[in-house]
C-alpha cells in the first residue's frame, strides 16, 4: 500500500527489484541513478550489518511527478539475492506496490532464477500478498551475453500469468528505463484506485490467467554466500549505513520509506 501524507501532499510508491544474486538488480538502479537529473533523485543508500557483507537493499528515491495534487516518489529497492538471507528479503517486500523480477539469462543460472522466483512467491504469501494480483514485470537481463535461455522458455517457466517482460542488458542501459516504465504503467493506476477511488478497467480473463497461474516446485541449489559490488560505486556516491542487527535494519526500512512524506 502506498504511503501518503495528506498534510504535506506527498506520496511514496515502493517498487522492489527481486532476483538472484548478481542478476543485475543493483545495476538497474545505478543506471537509473546516473541518468537522472540531480533534482529528480535522492541518495543512493546501502544497508549492511557487520555479520554479512552483502547488500540488504539499495534505496533510490525518484521523483515521479504529480498524481492529482500529490508530489509522487518512487522508492526503488533491491533485495539480497542469496537464498540464505530470507529474513532480509521478506522485510523489504512488506508494503511493496510493484515488483520487477530480474532474471539472469545465462543457461547455468536457470535453477537460481527458478529458486528465487519460487522464494518470491513464498515470501509474498507470508506477507499476505498474492503474486497473481501484484503489479509485476519480468526483466530478462544480460541478453548481450552468449549461451542464453530463450525468451519463450523464460515465459513458459515463469510467466504463465502473462505479465509484461523486457529483454535487457542493464550494464549497457538497454531495457532499464523500459522496465521502469512498464512497472509504472501497472502501479500508478492501482495507486489511484486504492487511494483516490478511481476505477480502472480490468481484463477479467487476464486476472483469471494470473490467479490460476501454474505454481512450480521450488528447486533447492547451492548458492555462493558472497556478492561483489560492481565498479562505479564511488562515482555514484553510494552511502552505506551499517547496523548491529536485523531489527535495526527493519526499523531503518520503515523510516526511509516515510522520509518523503514529512
Amino acid at each position: 500500500m502506498p504511503n501518503i501524507n495528506y498534510v504535506t501532499k506527498n506520496l511514496a510508491i515502493k517498487i522492489i527489484y527481486y532476483g538472484p544474486g548478481l542478476s543485475g538488480k543493483t545495476t538497474n538502479l545505478r543506471f537509473i541513478y546516473s541518468h537522472l537529473n540531480k533534482d529528480s533523485r535522492g541518495e543512493f543508500l546501502c544497508l549492511e550489518t557487520p555479520s554479512e557483507r552483502t547488500l540488504f537493499f539499495d534505496l533510490l528515491p525518484v521523483k515521479a511527478g504529480m498524481i492529482r495534487e500529490f508530489e509522487t516518489h518512487f522508492h526503488l529497492m533491491t533485495v539480497p539475492g542469496q537464498v540464505f538471507l530470507e529474513a532480509s528479503r521478506k522485510s523489504v517486500l512488506k508494503g511493496a506496490d510493484g515488483i520487477v523480477f530480474v532474471a539472469d539469462s545465462q543457461v547455468p543460472l536457470l535453477d537460481a532464477n527458478l529458486e528465487n522466483f519460487n522464494g518470491l512467491k513464498k515470501n509474498l504469501l507470508q506477507n499476505n500478498i498474492d503474486i497473481n494480483l501484484m503489479p509485476l514485470v519480468f526483466q530478462y537481463n544480460k541478453r548481450d551475453l552468449e549461451n542464453l535461455i530463450p525468451v519463450n522458455a523464460f515465459n513458459r517457466l515463469f510467466n504463465s500469468m502473462n505479465a509484461p517482460f523486457v529483454e535487457s542488458s542493464a550494464l549497457n542501459g538497454k531495457g532499464v528505463f523500459e522496465t521502469l516504465s512498464e512497472i509504472a504503467k501497472q502501479v500508478v493506476p492501482r495507486v489511484k484506485e486504492k487511494i483516490f477511488w478511481e476505477k480502472i478497467k480490468t481484463d477479467v480473463n487476464d486476472v483469471m490467467k494470473r490467479k490460476f497461474a501454474v505454481t512450480r516446485e521450488q528447486i533447492i541449489i547451492k548458492r555462493e554466500k558472497t556478492v561483489t559490488l560492481e565498479q562505479g560505486e564511488d562515482q555514484l556516491q553510494m552511502k552505506k549505513i551499517k547496523f548491529k542487527s536485523q531489527k535495526d535494519v527493519d526499523i531503518e526500512i520503515e523510516k526511509l520509506q516515510k522520509d518523503f512524506l514529512d
